[in-house]
């Protein structure tokens, strides 16, 4: 579907054939200037020790309360918390189901333990960050979350768990 859907936009961007072709890469410059642009990565840690980052996670776990608050670099964590999950439809509760760290500017931290992995177990620490500054739209994704990428790894601990 949204193959489709981004062939509707162009079709409806470039109705004049005498004016410049409009492609996704102008369609999406244009959205970033006037509304801002979220950067996003994923890390996978795949293939660790299933127990230490178990462990990982506890600690993380057990900080919860004490990282609501904290001051770390340039981001204040406003909320620490263990995610749980609540099916809207049938009610079901699934707890444990990551690490949240919610910053007071809007970026978020969230670490993800899986054992669905081959061998092993797979960390996923993900980082998400607002920018509205015109100026740092158009950054590599490494350079726009590398501050808060640093705060996620001081915040896990993982090359002091998992290696």
């Amino acid at each position: 579907w949204a193959v489709l859907a981004w062939l509707q936009i162009l079709a409806a961007s470039n109705t004049d054939s005498s004016k410049p072709l409009v492609t996704v890469e102008d369609i999406v410059t244009e959205h970033w200037k006037k509304y801002g642009r979220n950067y996003y990565c994923r890390w996978d840690f795949e293939g660790v020790d299933k127990a230490k980052a178990t462990e990982m996670m506890d600690k993380m776990r057990k900080a919860v309360k004490k990282n609501t608050g904290r001051k770390m670099g340039e981001y204040t964590i406003k909320v620490s918390d263990d995610f749980t999950y609540v099916d809207p439809v049938d009610k079901s509760i699934s707890k444990q189901q990551g690490i949240r760290f919610l910053m007071t500017d809007g970026s978020r931290v969230i670490f993800r333990l899986s054992g669905t992995a081959g061998s092993g177990a797979t960390v996923r620490m993900y980082i998400e960050q607002y920018q509205g500054d015109k100026s740092k739209l158009d950054l590599k994704v490494s350079e726009a979350l590398e501050e808060l990428v640093k705060v996620a790894l001081e915040l896990c601990d993982i090359k002091t768990f998992c290696g």
